[in-house]
Formats: structure tokens, sequence, C-alpha cells
């Protein structure tokens, strides 16, 4: 599956995205944030790819100017969700590299991917969350027409081995349907 938006192609992930992949999540400012580690090798990356991304619901967010995958975007359904959640809803997750912080591009794929999980996929509700002090991530959400939820205090972070705050924010079918 690939979805289009004006300035992104979201598209599956290939091995030759190894080097990419590496490039920006080797920066420390963004796998823990997001609660994971940062990579350490293109190798890892491609790893990462041949395993945790090699998902149908997952995508590369490539730059259609450059052609080049900058971050990730996921639906994790049901069972695969870090949440409890019924099959017939969905986690958002995602990630970007620090050089396209700010620039809109996380709230243009989330929307992107909303409208496929609500329009292809007939998902009744969809889920994301964030690390406390993570705003970037709140601020993506809030755009996008997410509403808090709730607050999980001390959940465990297997990846970055910690215990965590998260904030869960949610949005139904019925919502989107009413956004501008």
């Amino acid at each position: 599956m690939r979805l289009e938006t004006q300035r992104l192609l979201l598209r599956p992930w290939q091995e030759m995205d190894a080097a990419d992949l590496y490039e920006y999540a080797r920066d420390e400012r963004v796998g823990p944030i997001a609660g994971w580690p940062p990579h350490t090798s293109v190798e890892q990356s491609r790893d990462i790819i041949r395993t945790v991304f090699n998902h149908p619901e997952v995508y590369a967010v490539e730059l259609k100017e450059t052609q080049h995958a900058v971050g990730c975007i996921g639906i994790l359904i049901g069972t695969n969700s870090n949440f409890e959640i019924s099959e017939q809803e969905g986690e958002i997750a995602y990630w970007i590299g620090v050089p396209y912080w700010g620039k809109g591009l996380i709230p243009e794929a989330v929307r992107a991917v909303m409208r496929h999980a609500f329009e292809t996929l007939k998902l009744k509700a969809l889920w994301c969350g964030y690390f406390a002090n993570n705003t970037q991530s709140q601020v993506a959400q809030s755009k996008c027409g997410f509403r808090h939820h709730h607050i999980e205090e001390k959940k465990y972070n297997q990846f970055m081995q910690d215990y965590r705050t998260e904030h869960i924010s949610r949005i139904t079918y019925e919502e989107w349907l009413e956004l501008p």
C-alpha cells in the first residue's frame, strides 16, 4: 500500500532505505523520546527494516522532493498495539528526523494514515501516545484532532528498559468525520 500527500509518499520500507533510516534513527534526540534506543549501525537499521518495519501498515515517510525516507509512521491494529484496544481500533505511531521537525510533515502523514484507517480499513477509533515532555508529538496529535483520553503512570518501556508516563489520546471515526 502507498499513500500520497502533497509533500510525502508513505510506502513500505525497503532494505535500500537502511542508510536513510540510520541517518535519522542514530540521532539521540529521536529514538529515546519515541521510546527506542538510537540505532548504532546501518546494519542494525537494515535489520529493523526486515523485522520491526516489515508489516503491512508500517510506512517509510519519504519526501517526494528528495525521494529519501526521513521518518516512519504506522498503524498497530488491535493486539499489535501497545495499548489494550479492540481489533476494530488502531494505534498510530510515528517519528521523523530532526531536520524535519516543525515543518508540519508528521501531521500531514498522520492525516493521510487516519483517512486510510477510517475509510479503507474501517477502523472505529485511533489512538496515539506520547511520553511526558514530548511536546512535539502532543502538538502533532492535537493538530490532527486527537483528544486527550488518559494518562498511564510508570509504564514499563521494554526497548529503553525504563518506566515512563505516557499520555494517551484518541479520535473516533465519528469525531474524525466532524473535523474541518
